[in-house]
């Protein structure tokens, strides 16, 4: 497991000693204050039953930072080796291909939940100023955090698929890019289809990934949801296991 834990060390420290990590930071800060700002303002107009982490995921800045981050977390976690020639010297090291994968995968991932952080901020200073404890309850708060967890696990390994088939890092994350939001633009034909399809809007019903934050951010943990999601980011690990396992004996 050393080795696993060293490439994830390399892998994380890359992102916080570029700028491109401290742009994406700073990126997802502004959309998170922006939907921040959107939140406050709706409820000085007016006061809502709903759960306040379900405010903040029913903004487009929510779905902006998942959509947009992905790609450009993901797109170098490849495709710069290869285009600087490292990944045949990081392949004849005493290190597995899962291993690099994961250890690869994992970076992004801790990385992306970093960036998410300003949202417990964002939570903390809403329960200050309504003086509301059940503004921040920590078991709606964990089923959220654990949504965006899972939400990322999915994004995260779509983006090192399309890092792994490319050398390019832009074609990467525009490839990540269309199959992320393919995959996002899914979640609104279900309601488009007409109810007697059953089968066909039950299918993209259990992918609709906003009925499955709906349910996160009021603290429901659904195991579909869970299954769903860690079955499609253990498809796309495959697949980007596949390229990598078939890289190394070209």
């Amino acid at each position: 497991m050393q080795p696993f834990f060293t490439l994830t060390r390399r892998e994380l420290g890359a992102y916080f000693v570029s700028l491109t990590g401290y742009v994406i930071i700073t990126v997802s800060l502004f959309l998170i204050g922006l939907s921040f700002y959107t939140i406050v303002s709706k409820l000085q107009a007016e006061s809502t039953p709903l759960p306040i982490t379900e405010l903040f995921y029913i903004t487009p800045f929510f779905w902006l930072v998942l959509l947009l981050s992905a790609p450009i977390i993901t797109m170098r976690v490849f495709s710069l080796e290869h285009s600087t020639g490292t990944f045949e010297t990081l392949m004849t090291t005493p290190i597995s291909d899962w291993q690099v994968v994961m250890a690869k995968f994992t970076a992004s991932l801790v990385f992306y939940m970093v960036m998410w952080l300003p949202l417990l901020g964002c939570l903390a200073a809403i329960r200050y100023v309504t003086r509301d404890p059940s503004s921040m309850d920590p078991n709606i708060v964990g089923t959220t955090f654990l949504g965006i967890f899972l939400l990322g696990c999915l994004y995260m390994s779509m983006g090192c698929f399309a890092s792994s088939v490319t050398k390019s890092q832009m074609i990467a994350a525009m490839l990540s890019l269309a199959i992320g939001l393919s995959l996002f633009i899914l979640t609104f034909l279900g309601e488009q289809l007409p109810m007697e399809k059953g089968w066909a809007v039950a299918t993209l019903n259990h992918m609709s990934m906003l009925e499955h934050m709906q349910d996160f951010s009021r603290g429901v943990i659904d195991s579909r949801a869970v299954i769903y999601y860690l079955s499609a980011t253990g498809f796309f690990l495959f697949l980007t296991y596949r390229v990598v396992e078939s890289r190394r004996w070209k």
